[in-house]
């Protein structure tokens, strides 16, 4: 397995303290935007405002990360919710194409969980199934953006976001961030492109990759 190179100035002593200082600008100048979604959430949604789930972060520590809510908590009769589809509503699609619900990472990131850029966090139960390449995106803070997000997001297979991971945790760079979070602001509230993948309204659940004869882990 490939070693992660030798941490850089900007990795080592620069990315954190520019990361802490953009979440308290967020916090502090956009708190009232905070509020209007936070009520729009409440008044739409219902509560609670928050979606809170573990996530893995640097060397694969658990983490809770916050969002706001997207989906309603509908059940069936048998009191299972119901699938992704029918529980995002117009509402909860628009905070998603906008990211507006990605804002509360903010405290994720002033807590030192993540950072503005990095491989997004996913669930849990997908460490056991990342090869040794995979794992590697665990190597840096998982980020409120990343390199995969800016070319395809969600409409580009599980491996091919990660080898975009892992590109990003070698080339880490202060003007590459920079490009990252000019190009996520752009496809966000200009392109929203790649919010979606091809057959889900999300992203399909990672099964493990087929590597030779390593067999692949189920759900």
């Amino acid at each position: 397995m490939k070693k992660h190179k030798p941490y850089g100035v900007y990795e080592r002593f620069i990315k954190r303290p520019i990361d802490f200082i953009c979440a308290l600008l967020a916090l502090t100048v956009f708190g009232w935007l905070y509020i209007i979604v936070a009520i729009l959430v409440r008044v739409k949604l219902g509560s609670p405002v928050l979606f809170k789930q573990a996530r893995p972060g640097k060397n694969e520590k658990i983490f809770n990360l916050y969002k706001f809510r997207t989906m309603t908590n509908e059940t069936d009769e048998n009191g299972k919710l119901l699938p992704d589809d029918v529980r995002l509503t117009k509402f909860g699609r628009f905070l998603r194409k906008t990211s507006l619900d990605e804002l509360p990472e903010a405290i994720n990131i002033l807590k030192g969980d993540m950072s503005v850029v990095g491989p997004r966090p996913l669930l849990v139960e997908y460490l056991e199934r990342y090869n040794e390449e995979q794992k590697r995106r665990h190597e840096v803070r998982p980020g409120l953006s990343g390199y995969a997000q800016v070319h395809g997001r969600n409409a580009v297979s599980w491996e091919d976001k990660f080898k975009m991971d892992v590109h990003y945790v070698d080339n880490i760079t202060f003007i590459g961030d920079v490009k990252i979070i000019f190009d996520t602001v752009l496809k966000a509230f200009v392109k929203q492109e790649g919010i979606n993948s091809q057959t889900s309204v999300t992203m399909e659940v990672f099964n493990g990759t087929q590597e030779n004869d390593k067999e692949t882990v189920e759900v």
